[in-house]
């Protein structure tokens, strides 16, 4: 199955974030066909989440992979600092990553998102 070039897909998240009266951009630009994305969510009160995008462990074969990009929490409630050592070290690993900076009172991230804490280790 084809998936979104990137860029495309961060264009469509900026879209669906804005129409619903939050605020988001790119705090930095990554490979444009490929590149991993990492979804920062501001709540405006001091607590951020941080998401990623979740591991093909999560899905036993490829007629059970999710047609858009399914991301997990990897910092919830965490403060800025230790979300950006966190980018930091992502990025030494893929210098090609590309981080959208969501800011929403109600803490949504607008992707789809798995539980990371099922029994099974899957969605």
């Amino acid at each position: 199955m084809v998936r979104l070039r990137t860029d495309i897909f961060v264009q469509a998240l900026i879209r669906r974030v804005s129409a619903t009266g939050a605020f988001a951009t790119v705090a930095r630009k990554g490979a444009l066909e490929a590149g991993t994305l990492f979804i920062i969510v501001d709540r405006l009160d001091g607590r951020l989440d941080l998401y990623g995008p979740a591991p093909q462990s999560f899905f036993m074969d490829e007629m059970e992979m999710p047609a858009d990009r399914f991301f997990i929490p990897l910092v919830r409630e965490g403060e800025r600092g230790k979300i950006e050592e966190r980018l930091v070290s992502e990025s030494r690993f893929d210098p090609d990553l590309w981080v959208v900076e969501i800011e929403d009172r109600e803490g949504r991230s607008f992707v789809a998102v798995a539980d990371s804490d099922a029994s099974s280790g899957r969605p």
